[in-house]
């Protein structure tokens, strides 16, 4: 990609972001302490005129100790001004307040993965979550979904969910372009797009098939809405290929869901697919690419995602490369009719069907 083929940093610029890096869990945590104790607020509302070190004392009832190392921190992080005296927050203090992908960002990986992230040098000698011990004892992260503590499950979904919250009402049309009405869903997890299916259109049926902890989720929210009667449910291990898939369905929907897996098991899974729809049944795949992405930050965010796949949830997934990705697409039988790129953040929809 053309953000990755030149080094265009002087060598100060190059030396002060390896020490930006050296000093990375220190800029997160400060960052994410003035975010959650009030001072950054506290500075944003005081607007152009600033606040002395006393008054963000006065107002956020914090140590001078405390207030002051906090805020010599974030001068270098480059959260605050400091002028005359007075604190000022910047853009990049405004974003980290108010920004919501940085905040999903920042709670996702404070909340899921941040412990966890200490053990990634062994997870790439042994190719497992190693991290995971830290949030329970399961091979992957998926079986125990329906089991963190309710603040971690939240950062987790509240990570998953904005994404597609963002991908969903601009793809759906193109899902159901083609007439499709009865769709099988793979990897639902709590039900957002089977809700969103129901709510586009009256005769849409989808059956989601994923693990039973999962399903348990998403039934009791079809339940919760009345829409019991347009949703089914197969509850199935995915890597377990003696179970097979259910048959009979117009098309395969699978969302952020084959990036969960290693290429061997994509093609597994994509292989079970074929068996599951005719010959003019659709597989459909909604991805977020990091070489297709248009800004570079959406690149940078996607690729580091890629290391929580590797330290947590399964130890030898991530958020591919679309030219590795496609290449399980061919390699499972599948050719791709059409490629959708931009769909909310940062997804490409791939409609695919069997090869001739």
């Amino acid at each position: 990609m053309e953000f990755y083929t030149k080094d265009n940093k002087t060598a100060i610029e190059a030396k002060h972001l390896a020490q930006f890096i050296a000093f990375g869990p220190v800029v997160f945590q400060v960052a994410k302490v003035v975010r959650d104790n009030g001072i950054l607020k506290v500075i944003e509302d005081s607007g152009s005129n600033g606040l002395t070190i006393e008054e963000i004392i006065e107002k956020t009832n914090i140590s001078r100790y405390g207030v002051r190392v906090l805020l010599e921190s974030c001068l270098g992080i480059g959260l605050v001004l400091l002028n005359d005296e007075k604190y000022t927050i910047t853009k990049t203090g405004y974003f980290i307040l108010h920004d919501p992908l940085t905040k999903v960002n920042m709670d996702f990986v404070h909340d899921v993965c941040y412990k966890g992230l200490f053990h990634l040098d062994k997870s790439i000698e042994t190719g497992k979550p190693e991290g995971l011990k830290e949030l329970g004892n399961w091979p992957t992260v998926y079986e125990g979904l329906s089991q963190l503590p309710p603040h971690i499950q939240k950062s987790w979904f509240g990570f998953d969910h904005f994404f597609s919250d963002n991908a969903f009402p601009q793809v759906i049309k193109h899902v159901y372009k083609d007439g499709i009405k009865n769709l099988l869903e793979i990897g639902g997890n709590t039900g957002k797009w089977a809700i969103a299916s129901a709510k586009y259109a009256e005769d849409i049926h989808v059956t989601i098939m994923d693990l039973p902890g999962q399903l348990d989720m998403a039934k009791k929210k079809m339940e919760e809405l009345g829409l019991s009667n347009r949703v089914s449910f197969h509850p199935v291990n995915i890597l377990d290929e003696s179970q097979p898939f259910p048959k009979g369905f117009d098309a395969i929907w699978m969302s952020q869901f084959l990036d969960c897996f290693s290429e061997e098991e994509i093609i597994s899974i994509l292989k079970r697919c074929a068996g599951a729809i005719d010959e003019n049944g659709y597989v459909l795949i909604l991805e977020a690419f990091w070489d297709t992405q248009r800004f570079e930050t959406s690149s940078f965010c996607l690729q580091q995602t890629s290391i929580y796949f590797t330290a947590l949830a399964n130890g030898n997934s991530q958020m591919y490369d679309s030219k590795v990705f496609k290449q399980c697409i061919y390699d499972a039988g599948f050719e791709i009719v059409e490629q959708i790129d931009g769909i909310g953040l940062s997804h490409t929809l791939l409609k695919c069907k069997k090869m001739k």
